[in-house]
């Protein structure tokens, strides 16, 4: 072991028969050398052809000898360039020369005679020879930019000393200019060196050691002025403190990486999550050879992971901001996994010993896998519950926060401090469900580093309240609340962000649009009870889960190429947010202002419920809009179904709706015949019936995405004219006791809708009969009409 003593100040050991390489520069500037000495020595055993000199193999030895020489000559050039080191590279340089030589000689007489094995072996023992000389100075190469970025970590370490001694705000600011040129410096070796190494783990910990130096740099120096002007305040040197010790591990961080050391447990942020896992390994462990199967080992097995997977669904479902609809599904999912795994078993009992799987035991998996993938999803959308409720209003907590701090009253701090913390483990709690649940490894990482942050960042935020309620008058308390603020709100942004890459946006625009509808009706509500606040606050929450699902559907569609599918969504995001929403705030102050008035002023119900249905609306409109460019498996039944029956019942005519009102139907219709015939049929007709339904009702609803592209005026007449069949259809299968439609009521419902359509129908086609340029074709319109 070797000790580069003329690294300056800084002490650099190397090993010079360690030849690892870290960067991605070296292995790339030593691939040619390698390729060309590989190809020279690749001929195998004597030549069958006449013995003669090979054209080739001379051509490679002069490759060789060039990209030797070029070898040599940037050396002595990096030697000359850096004094600290000059003398080691010279000793590399002339041991490149060296190997190179004999190289160059064994590849000689190996081309002059290629069948001699002698000849053979002398060059090959030459090439690793000069392989390794090379290895070896360009590593040492490699470790000046090592070096030099050591040098300016060393400089930033004594920057850092000299923050921790200042005793005046002069001598402070000084110093803090000095770190903050020093820290950039800093930020961009280690950002070039981030670049080049090939481990990517210790790329991960560079990038986060410069992301921590990049933003608390502001928080360092504010913290800081803090303590300097107000030293008898012992949250002052802990808010301090607490920001210097993170700064300084983020520089102990660049040092061990820069050395090739990892500072950060691999397994803390890695892996994907448990409980998705789970249930990917259960349904791995079903899958077995018949003769395989063993009633003692393999039921107990799997009964035990799937309890162990059903006790954490129970968790999930027992939270607080899982709806009750929620939760029954989820334990109505849980059953009816627990009944397939019963019928699956007994299928391999009876398959035992047989070598080939039954088409009763096929089934029977299939059937499986399909209950799994119904608790999977019931337990997406229990995580979306969470993330939608507590991904609203992120900063509300915060602001109340700092606006107590600014009054002074150290008492209601405290009282805001405990809902900020309950908040932020909110936040924390809620992320770590959405890991759970999602096999993406690299944004389960991300989200667990993020939520990291936050649960560090909290406590230290509350201390700059405390400070600034100690000292509300101070200009470096307030600048210093103001730095903690922006720090927090960007640390909560991208951890919404995170969880947003790892939750699929058909889980979240489903949820959404259920919790919209439920904030309309809550809002409807208290508008009858004349409660103001109430319908303030529902109002406030309406708004901002409109907001969030444009943001999200914004960014997703960033992930596409602009095409008419992303028009269309934009399209849809726009005019929520600028039409819709508008709307609906004015309609909401109107209503406010009425029912806080002195005196009670009546307030339009009937515009303000229209209002909020266009809210409604507009969200089932960017959701039908994103769904246009799935397939049939992937969307989801009853959440298509449930959306699609809302727009019939809700009798708006539109080309959109009524699309998918004649898909839903012509289900209705389809379903209530066929499940009448179904007690007569086999158990395998049953299940072939069940499956045509289940394609057919599929097939509804993408001719009803697909109808809804083209222009109303061209299609109005037959989209009416077969919404009305399918009225009459469903009308008519109630009437002979089938039929999905359970209640007397609904088909009245289902009457009033045929009537609008009727009614449609009588306009659009005397509007074309008034457009029509053939007089007889326009009477003929008239007469039917």
């Amino acid at each position: 072991m070797e000790t580069l003593s003329n690294f300056g100040q800084v002490a650099l050991k190397w090993d010079p028969k360690n030849l690892e390489i870290r960067t991605m520069s070296v292995e790339k500037t030593l691939e040619p050398l390698v390729l060309q000495v590989t190809t020279l020595v690749s001929t195998k055993g004597p030549s069958k052809k006449k013995k003669g000199k090979s054209k080739r193999a001379s051509a490679l030895v002069a490759a060789v000898e060039k990209a030797t020489d070029i070898f040599i000559e940037r050396g002595e050039q990096i030697a000359y360039e850096n004094p600290d080191i000059t003398q080691e590279m010279l000793s590399a340089v002339e041991e490149v020369r060296k190997t190179g030589s004999a190289m160059s000689v064994a590849a000689r007489e190996f081309s002059e005679d290629p069948c001699s094995s002698l000849k053979r072996g002398n060059m090959v023992r030459a090439a690793r020879n000069l392989l390794s000389a090379v290895t070896r100075l360009l590593i040492l190469a490699d470790m000046v930019d090592v070096h030099l970025l050591l040098k300016s970590l060393h400089v930033v370490e004594d920057d850092l000393d000299k923050l921790r001694n200042a005793s005046s705000q002069d001598e402070l600011m000084n110093n803090m200019r000095q770190f903050g040129r020093n820290a950039n410096e800093l930020i961009k070796q280690a950002a070039k060196r981030q670049q080049e190494l090939k481990d990517p783990q210790l790329r991960d910990d560079l990038a986060a050691a410069r992301a921590v130096l990049k933003k608390h740099s502001t928080m360092l120096l504010t913290a800081s002025k803090v303590y300097v002007r107000h030293p008898e305040l012992d949250l002052a040197k802990v808010n301090r403190d607490h920001i210097l010790k993170q700064v300084c591990e983020a520089v102990n961080t660049i040092s061990d990486v820069a050395q090739g050391k990892s500072s950060q447990p691999q397994d803390v942020y890695v892996g994907a999550g448990e409980l998705a896992a789970a249930l990917d390994d259960f349904d791995e462990g079903i899958i077995m050879d018949p003769r395989a199967y063993n009633e003692v080992r393999s039921r107990p097995s799997l009964e035990e992971r799937l309890e162990s997977i059903i006790s954490a669904a129970a968790l999930m479902a027992d939270a607080d901001c899982t709806r009750d609809e929620r939760r029954e599904r989820i334990v109505g999912e849980c059953n009816a996994v627990r009944q397939a795994l019963q019928d699956l078993l007994s299928e391999y009992m009876s398959n035992m010993g047989t070598k080939d799987r039954t088409p009763e035991l096929e089934r029977a998996i299939g059937h499986m896998y399909r209950k799994t993938k119904d608790l999977r999803r019931q337990l997406r959308k229990a995580v979306v519950d969470h993330v939608s409720d507590s991904f609203l209003e992120t900063n509300m907590p915060l602001l109340d926060l700092i606006e107590a701090a600014r009054s002074g009253n150290e008492k209601v701090v405290r009282e805001r401090a405990d809902i900020f913390t309950k908040h932020a483990e909110k936040l924390v709690e809620v992320a770590n469900l959405v890991c759970s649940m999602s096999n993406n490894e690299d944004g389960v990482k991300m989200v667990r580093y993020a939520a990291d942050q936050i649960e560090t960042l909290c406590p230290q935020v509350i201390n700059a309240a405390l400070i600034l309620a100690a000292r509300s008058n101070s200009k470096v308390a307030q600048e210093n609340m103001e730095a903690y603020r922006l720090a927090w709100e960007n640390q909560v942004r991208i951890l919404t962000e995170a969880v947003d890459d790892i939750t699929t946006i058909d889980d979240f625009l489903a949820v959404s649009e259920n919790h919209i509808l439920e904030d309309v009706n809550k809002c409807v509500l208290a508008l009858q009870e004349g409660d103001a606040l109430d319908l303030r606050n529902t109002a406030g929450a309406i708004q901002g889960r409109s907001a969030r699902v444009c943001n999200v559907v914004e960014a997703e569609m960033d992930n596409y190429e602009p095409c008419i599918y992303t028009k269309r969504v934009l399209e849809a995001v726009k005019v929520l947010r600028e039409q819709v929403m508008s709307k609906f705030a004015q309609r909401v102050d109107v209503a406010v202002d009425a029912l806080s008035s002195n005196s009670p002023k009546d307030v339009d119900e009937n515009d303000f419920i229209d209002a909020s249905r266009l809210v409604y609306d507009g969200v089932r409109e960017i959701r039908r809009a994103v769904l246009m460019n799935r397939g049939s498996d992937d969307l989801d039944p009853d959440a298509v179904f449930d959306a699609v029956y809302a727009l019939a019942v809700g009798s708006r005519c539109s080309s959109r709706a009524g699309a998918g009102a004649l898909a839903v139907y012509a289900y209705l219709g389809v379903i209530g015949i066929a499940s009448a015939g179904v007690g007569m049929l086999k158990v395998e007709d049953e299940d072939k019936l069940m499956l045509l339904v289940e394609l057919l009702f599929f097939g509804r609803v993408t001719f009803a995405f697909e109808f809804a592209v083209w222009d109303w005026a061209g299609t109005g007449i037959v989209f009416l004219s077969l919404a009305m069949c399918m009225f009459m259809m469903v009308m008519a299968v109630f009437a002979f006791g089938r039929g999905r439609v359970p209640l007397t009521m609904a088909v009245v419902v289902v009457a009033a809708a045929m009537s609008v359509s009727g009614a449609g129908l009588d306009l659009v086609t005397l509007a074309l009969a008034v457009a029509c340029p053939c007089r007889s074709s326009s009477t003929d319109l008239v007469l039917f009409v």
